[in-house]
């Protein structure tokens, strides 16, 4: 416990043979023994007494979590939840909303510094135009043959008849 060997033990056995006496060691000794198993009982009273609160801390936090997730169950809504994400998918706002009221705004709302800058000038050629279409342009599709089938089912081969014999 002290981390005592054998031979500090021994020396510390001398010491109280020659301090104490031997008509007075075992009474010392023993005395000595009961504190010390006072002390253990004590030790270990205190140390089942911190495990038990340990083990009520850990099963309080085990139900607070297990209130949680049957709290959590209990308002599980599946179908609540589908139909809730299902019209936020498909909520439409008015497209032309924002473009209306663009239109409607006047146009002295816009900023003046974007209202008075000059826009860049542009100089992409176009390119020419197509010549309209006529039926020349469409190509005439003639129907195609039926394909020549060979019907192997009433087919009828004659093969030379090859007599197989053993030599007499």
């Amino acid at each position: 416990m002290f981390g005592l060997g054998w031979g500090e033990m021994v020396v510390i056995g001398i010491v109280a043979l020659i301090a104490i006496g031997p008509k007075e060691l075992p009474t010392v000794l023993r005395t000595i023994g009961m504190w010390m198993g006072k002390v253990r009982r004590m030790a270990n009273e205190f140390q089942g007494q911190f495990q038990e609160a340990l083990r009520e801390a850990e099963l309080t936090d085990l139900k607070k979590h297990a209130d949680d997730i049957a709290s959590d169950i209990s308002n599980f809504d599946p179908m609540k939840d589908t139909q809730k994400e299902m019209e936020q998918a498909f909520a439409f706002d008015d497209p032309l909303k924002d473009i209306n009221t663009s239109l409607d705004a006047p146009a002295a709302t816009a900023t003046p510094a974007v209202a008075d800058a000059a826009l860049p000038a542009i100089d992409v050629p176009l390119p020419d135009a197509l010549p309209p279409l006529t039926d020349k342009d469409f190509a005439s599709v003639e129907p195609l043959p039926p394909p020549a089938t060979q019907d192997h089912a009433h087919e009828v081969v004659t093969e030379p008849h090859v007599k197989s014999g053993t030599g007499t």
